[in-house]
């Protein structure tokens, strides 16, 4: 426990949570980043089963919070920047749809938070 949070040594470093965000990463935070970060690795494992080359992937999170509730998350939209991919956008859409069914984190939350993903070809 530090003064504004929490700190957890893990086996890559120190993490720091915290409600204050100048004295480490806000829960949210950390859950947003969890669904994202879970849905893109998904996603990347099955471009390289289906393969789909592409160059990189950015993910980009709108999210939405109750505010007159306590402020839980609600809705987190998704948006999959693939740059480099020499194929159709919609085969780049089936394999996130494929994605989004088969990521655990996303499957975990998605009965309380509205998840959804798209996907922009650059």
């Amino acid at each position: 426990m530090k003064e504004k949070g929490y700190s957890i040594d893990l086996p890559y470093g120190e993490l720091d949570i915290s409600g204050d965000e100048t004295a480490g990463f806000r829960p949210y935070q950390l859950l947003v980043s969890s669904i994202a970060v879970c849905s893109g690795g998904v996603y990347r494992k099955i471009l390289v089963k289906k393969r789909i080359d592409y160059t990189t992937i950015d993910i980009e999170a709108e999210v939405v919070r109750n505010e007159a509730n306590v402020n839980e998350v609600t809705e987190v939209h998704l948006t999959f920047y693939v740059k480099g991919a020499s194929v159709a956008i919609e085969k780049l859409e089936k394999a996130l749809e494929l994605a989004t069914k088969n990521c655990p984190i996303v499957q975990s939350v998605n009965k309380s938070i509205l998840i959804t993903e798209k996907v922009i070809l650059n």
